[in-house]
């Protein structure tokens, strides 16, 4: 089983560019679908845990609770309690032992134990608030300075939420084996590309 892993910054197309490359290899792919399943699992609205988990909402959340990420951890506050049912799912695909590739959702560190291929996705600011007026439906009415305010602040959250949950820096580059810069590339050939370094990668 092969397992591959998409990082990425806000606006950057990790989630395009994962989406081709699990199409090049044939591998499931899994992304709103974790969502999806949490939200069936747990009798919740979809468009809630959306909002709840990319955001993390962690401005309350105290950063000594980073060791208490485990399904049996006696945890009250909601946003931690939604984090242990995500890692569940997770945990529970890749069980499965199918070759996958998941994105975002912290699952590099949830899966370390299946040794995954860890890919971040970064981009220029300028490229990222592109995207995002080319891309995002609800972001296209937007100025350029309150996509910026927009990104940095989804980033931010990331960051913080990898602190909390693993208690290293999210984006860190010796924490991925694949760093991959968007700004300015064609994401087909670039996932072409990549899919060629991923090959050579689990056959070594």
């Amino acid at each position: 089983m092969r397992i591959i892993t998409v990082s990425r910054e806000f606006g950057s197309g990790g989630r395009v560019l994962g989406r081709k490359i699990a199409d090049i290899l044939g591998y499931d792919y899994y992304d709103r679908e974790i969502i999806s399943t949490l939200a069936r699992e747990n009798g919740m609205d979809e468009q809630y845990l959306e909002q709840m988990l990319p955001g993390h909402q962690w401005s309350t959340l105290p950063l000594s609770m980073k060791k208490c990420f485990s399904p049996s951890a006696s945890i009250r506050n909601s946003s931690v309690s939604l984090l242990v049912k995500e890692k569940e799912v997770i945990r529970s695909i890749a069980a499965k032992g199918r070759n996958c590739l998941i994105v975002g959702r912290n699952a590099d560190w949830y899966l370390q134990d299946y040794d995954p291929l860890n890919i971040f996705v970064c981009a220029s600011m300028e490229s990222k608030i592109r995207r995002c007026m080319e891309r995002q439906d609800d972001m296209r009415n937007m100025s350029a300075k309150d996509l910026e305010k927009t990104i940095r602040n989804v980033d931010r959250n990331r960051k913080t939420a990898r602190e909390v949950i693993a208690g290293n820096t999210w984006g860190c580059s010796s924490t991925y084996h694949l760093t991959l810069n968007t700004t300015g590339c064609d994401l087909g050939r670039l996932a072409r590309s990549a899919s060629d370094f991923i090959t050579a990668w689990f056959a070594e």
